[in-house]
């Protein structure tokens, strides 16, 4: 009886990947970390209050939920035909998601809008996330690069 348990207990661990194997799942969440450390070191080292682990996780939380729509995609509930899969309502709930933490990061005071921009670089790094999520790692790291040159050139145009 225990050694069956023990087996349903492992199956139940490692068989879950059918549609990204379990390899490729770490990759692209380990690759959605790195964007999302980047983006928020800028962030951290302009003493803002989403930093590095705020983005890291947001970015890799964005993934997650692409990588768990391609698992539930893959199993079987029901006749074929019958299967809707909508990723645009997968990624309109992560917007809405990181919108609301990024939207927790802004405020007013004196009259003016404080940390726009980094409620800003956290909607990016969900954007990011769920680019690796699906496995678009190159698109992630341009997007990047174009976020990283948004944040320091033009800083620097301003001053």
């Amino acid at each position: 009886m225990e050694q069956h348990v023990m087996e349903t207990i492992i199956d139940e661990l490692s068989g879950t990947f059918g549609a990204v194997p379990p390899l490729i799942a770490g990759t692209r969440l380990v690759a959605a970390l790195l964007p999302g450390a980047v983006i928020g070191a800028e962030r951290e080292s302009k003493q803002k209050p989403a930093g590095l682990r705020t983005h890291m996780l947001v970015s890799m939380a964005a993934c997650l939920f692409i990588l768990v729509s391609q698992q539930l995609a893959a199993l079987p509930f029901g006749a074929q035909e019958a299967m809707r899969v909508d990723p645009l309502r997968l990624i309109e709930a992560v917007t809405a998601g990181v919108a609301f933490l990024a939207a927790g990061t802004i405020f007013t005071s004196g009259g003016q809008v404080h940390n726009i921009t980094t409620g800003a670089s956290m909607w990016m790094a969900g954007a990011i996330g769920l680019a690796c999520g699906s496995g678009q790692m190159p698109l992630a790291a341009m997007a990047t690069g174009i976020v990283l040159l948004v944040l320091y050139v033009i800083r620097l145009a301003e001053k």
